[in-house]
């Protein structure tokens, strides 16, 4: 057990959730101040005595993303300062994840840098979700918990598609977690082949494995950016001869036109859930909360338990 008493917070890049988390959590916010002064700095303050607790500070890397980081960094030293037992940050959507290693010479490696700025402000622990790739968790010297969504996802997908099914990778990359499912279920398994064009736009060329015609096709990812490559791929397996196309993905990004896009594709439904909030109403996207799943990890750091075992399959 721990003694020192549990304080949840959260900043201005997804109230919603923070709300819902508190609420699953059985206790009140945390009351900050947050404002601008009016060269645009961010000011930040606890309201209340934080002195000896165990605190966690909730921020989700979404738009205006630069601005959310340091608001972060500015509510983790502020903590650090105020003599906080512990600091845990939960970010249910890691900041700058898709930069996560040197693509072409000159670049930097964006997600590192995030873990060095987060573990200098003074974090003691991680809690966020289905990282963009699994290396990002060696960028920190303190522990990390990532937390799957797979399970949830996967139990909603068998719910609406039944056993008539394929378990659908939408590119060589998401193959291996794609893999894990379909194994897993014992559904048939296949990989979209594509291709990058260029800088946030892809092509998919054909389907590998198994065949999808009369099937329904239940497409895996982490996240949907942009939309075009889950379009793309819907597109694609219904020239196949797919029956219902079905998207699941922990982080709707949902840049730009992604939901115009949606809402004119193949695909009968996307299912993401709230790690960041929902620009834009869709007949087309279901949300499914991890409000309550983050509050159980939350009171397992501070109850000193495993986490694991919120998501032993």
């Amino acid at each position: 057990m721990n003694n020192h008493e549990l304080k949840f917070f959260y900043g201005s890049s997804n109230p919603e959730l923070g709300k819902k988390i508190a609420e699953n959590l059985g206790i009140k916010a945390g009351k900050t101040i947050l404002k601008k002064f009016s060269n645009g700095e961010t000011y930040f303050q606890f309201a209340e005595n934080v002195r000896g607790n165990d605190l966690f500070l909730m921020q989700t890397g979404c738009e205006p993303i630069n601005d959310y980081l340091m608001e972060l960094l500015i509510m983790v030293d502020a903590a650090r300062r105020s003599s906080a037992s512990r600091i845990t940050v939960v970010m249910p959507n890691y900041f700058y994840a898709r930069q996560d290693r040197k693509t072409a010479s000159r670049e930097p490696i964006t997600a590192k840098l995030v873990a060095d700025l987060i573990t200098t402000a003074g974090a003691d622990r991680i809690l966020t979700m289905d990282l963009h790739s699994d290396q990002i968790q060696g960028f920190f010297n303190i522990p990390l918990d990532n937390l799957p969504t797979r399970t949830m996802l996967v139990d909603k997908a068998l719910k609406i598609s039944g056993k008539n099914s394929v378990i659908i990778s939408p590119d060589a990359g998401g193959a291996k977690a794609a893999t894990k499912i379909s194994y897993k279920k014992e559904l048939p398994l296949a990989i979209i082949n594509k291709i990058r064009l260029k800088h946030n736009e892809a092509q998919c060329l054909e389907i590998i494995g198994e065949n999808v015609k009369g099937k329904n096709c239940l497409i895996f990812d982490d996240m949907v950016d942009t939309a075009g490559s889950l379009c793309g791929a819907a597109d694609l397996l219904k020239k196949k001869g797919a029956k219902k196309i079905y998207g699941f993905a922990t982080h709707g990004i949902l840049s730009g036109n992604a939901i115009e896009k949606l809402e004119n594709s193949k695909i009968d439904k996307l299912f993401i859930t709230d790690t960041l909030p929902l620009k834009k109403e869709s007949k087309k996207i279901e949300i499914i909360s991890i409000s309550k799943y983050l509050a159980n990890a939350i009171k397992c750091v501070h109850n000193n338990e495993s986490v694991s075992l919120l998501f032993k399959e």
